[in-house]
């Protein structure tokens, strides 16, 4: 790197002010100039309007070794690396973020994929985490003080649900739960120390759509950040940023990743607010290791081709589904019936991989299909390249009792399948071996 690379870096990257609050007015008035990254010199900057997802998923962030040549970002696995003049000037600037010092604070297989995540979601920085909670928690703290107000749903993620529900009062930051498609609602629910507004775009697991525009326009007018978890969407189908959203969460661990070998996490906005959360991590702890930064940056590569064949599989499957006799109801954005018209502007680029649908003969039903099916793997979590179905009401809402789970539309025999890049017609071959064993069952 060469000597002058702060003095350089700011010149080159100054990162502008991107629909922050007034109530983090603070925020917006930090006059320091900020790298755009942190990003190394040889990686490859792409401009993410002028390219498609395709190519910024391929080259996006890679650090092109002038030693070796060689064509994909090396592993730099070290925990700390030599101080050196710049290292000191990174400590007295307040720089640390942007050199090599200690592989908590940064390390170059971090800065790649972060590179790449953010070219992605049309973010100025990212942030890569050990998990997609350890991202939810330190950016939820990091935007927030304490006496703050958080509006958010029940429809998320049953991890962020407990997080909200369980530890947020720990941490002096009150919550109301909230109708994700009505925006009404959410308005009504804002308070005067309200803070943040953090929601699914494509919710787990009735896939409901946000009214993300609506949000956005919300959190300007009332100064509130937006946090949005875009997990089941990815980049490749919706970029929230471009709609007003101030910071964009993704678990890693699924489409990012796709091959159901990595967990981890990530959160892409504006340079400033990444240094807020980057903070708020190095405290708590939660940040990848190199090794898995390189095979998230690997699996990435392949991001816009695997989801072109998670959505059109999803978009069949769930139409073949809603015609079966053994199928009560199909929840999918394609569907005739889909009760949010916001979502033909919103999701343009596809609606992502997943299909839930409510079995006639209710859980026990659902619990017969999963064990007769046998291409398609019974399991938690989604995202990869093999298909996989669960039922909400004994996983991801477990913690929810029953009256619960029916107010946000979980229904007994709900099913989630997580559709992966398999052949289509063989998945329908496994589902209709599957559905012939089940018989008559009755709720």
């Amino acid at each position: 790197m060469k000597k002058n690379i702060f003095k350089e870096w700011a010149g080159r990257f100054r990162s502008e002010a991107t629909g922050v609050s007034a109530k983090t007015e603070w925020a917006d008035q930090l006059t320091r100039s900020r790298n755009a990254g942190p990003r190394m010199e040889n990686q490859t900057s792409l401009d993410p309007r002028s390219h498609g997802a395709g190519t910024l998923a391929v080259h996006a962030g890679t650090y092109n070794d002038p030693i070796t040549g060689a064509v994909g970002t090396p592993v730099f696995a070290s925990t700390t690396f030599l101080f050196q003049p710049e290292s000191y000037e990174a400590f007295d600037q307040g720089m640390i973020r942007d050199y090599p010092i200690y592989s908590r604070y940064g390390n170059p297989s971090q800065w790649a994929v972060q590179e790449k995540i953010a070219a992605l979601e049309h973010a100025e920085s990212a942030i890569v985490f050990s998990s997609g909670m350890a991202a939810i928690s330190a950016t939820l703290l990091a935007l927030t003080n304490r006496g703050g107000h958080i509006v958010t749903a029940r429809d998320i993620y049953g991890g962020s649900y407990n997080l909200m529900r369980e530890d947020m009062h720990q941490f002096g930051r009150s919550v109301s739960f909230v109708d994700p498609t009505d925006a009404a609602g959410i308005e009504a629910a804002i308070q005067e120390n309200t803070e943040l507004l953090f929601f699914e775009t494509l919710t787990n697991p009735l896939l409901k759509l946000a009214p993300v525009r609506e949000l956005g326009e919300m959190a300007a007018r009332h100064n509130l950040f937006l946090v949005l978890d875009n997990t089941f969407l990815s980049p490749c189908c919706l970029t929230p940023i471009d709609h007003g959203a101030h910071v964009v969460i993704h678990s890693g661990t699924k489409y990012l990743n796709g091959h159901s070998d990595l967990v981890a996490g990530c959160a892409a906005g504006s340079r400033k607010y990444m240094d807020m959360v980057w903070g708020q991590m190095l405290k708590l702890g939660g940040s990848l290791n190199p090794q898995d930064c390189s095979l998230l940056e690997r699996s990435m590569k392949t991001l816009s081709l695997r989801m072109k064949a998670h959505c059109e599989g999803a978009r069949e499957l769930a139409h073949w589904l809603a015609a079966h006799p053994a199928i009560a109801r199909v929840h999918h954005p394609d569907l005739p019936g889909y009760p949010y018209p916001w979502a033909a502007d919103l999701l343009v680029k596809g609606a992502g991989g997943m299909v839930s649908f409510e079995m006639k003969g209710g859980d026990r039903a659902g619990l017969k299909l999963m064990s007769a099916l046998t291409l398609v793997q019974a399991a938690t979590s989604l995202g990869g390249v093999e298909s996989l179905i669960s039922m909400p009401f004994n996983t991801s809402h477990s913690s929810l009792i029953e009256r619960q789970r029916r107010e946000i539309g979980i229904n007994p025999g709900l099913m989630r399948l997580s559709v992966g890049i398999e052949d289509v017609a063989d998945l329908k071959a496994d589902f209709t071996q599957a559905l012939a064993t089940i018989g008559d069952i009755n709720e």
